[in-house]
């Protein structure tokens, strides 16, 4: 099966013809890879901002219309067609809260929650988070907070919040693509560098 296999594709002017052509070709490199594709779980999300954007047109796979949808779980993360994160951080504030109130039942030393926090809570809370940690609505953002402050009471230390953590790991991002040559984004990252300063 070809499961978790994305397809991303920026339309400008209408000109859908390239990324039709690239889901033709992945539809037929999984034939010829004997990779079945499931298409009733294949769905398509177009993210359109234009205020009078016209219907799409569904893509089609072997006669079958694609659905198309306004958000999608894609490996642990809630897309939406709008990048609105609520839903996302709705999933991670319920996940978290479940994790945090068993942190607060357990019996054991700091060292050990303390542990269990980065280990478990923290990768949960900030999973995704440079994708999604700079978009967030600041209702959002506060929800989050308010669970690590809760956390960090726990533990009687204080942690890193959302926008600490999604800053520090954005900024160890870009500076990884920055020096890789081999990178996809190196070059357009490299372009936008200031010319006196060698910074973003």
């Amino acid at each position: 099966f070809s499961d978790d296999s994305a397809i991303v594709g920026c339309i400008r002017d209408g000109q859908e013809e390239e990324y039709r052509s690239v889901v033709d070709s992945f539809v037929e490199w999984c034939e010829l890879n004997h990779l079945q594709l499931n298409i009733t779980k294949t769905k398509e999300l177009i993210m359109d901002f234009r205020k009078q954007a016209p219907p799409p047109t569904p893509v089609t796979i072997r006669g079958a219309d694609v659905e198309i949808v306004e958000d999608y779980r894609y490996l642990g993360v809630h897309l939406d067609c709008k990048l609105d994160w609520t839903k996302n951080t709705n999933a991670i504030f319920k996940k978290g809260l479940f994790l945090l109130r068993r942190l607060r039942s357990f019996n054991v030393g700091r060292k050990m929650l303390t542990m269990f926090y980065h280990s478990v809570l923290e990768s949960v809370v900030f999973f995704a988070a440079v994708c999604w940690g700079s978009g967030v609505k600041t209702a959002d953002a506060n929800r989050l907070n308010k669970l690590i402050k809760k956390a960090g009471s726990v533990l009687g230390v204080r942690l890193e919040n959302l926008e600490e953590v999604s800053e520090r790991r954005m900024l160890k991002k870009l500076l990884s693509i920055m020096n890789n040559p081999s990178h996809p984004m190196h070059a357009h990252m490299m372009d936008h560098r200031s010319k006196r300063s060698k910074r973003l």
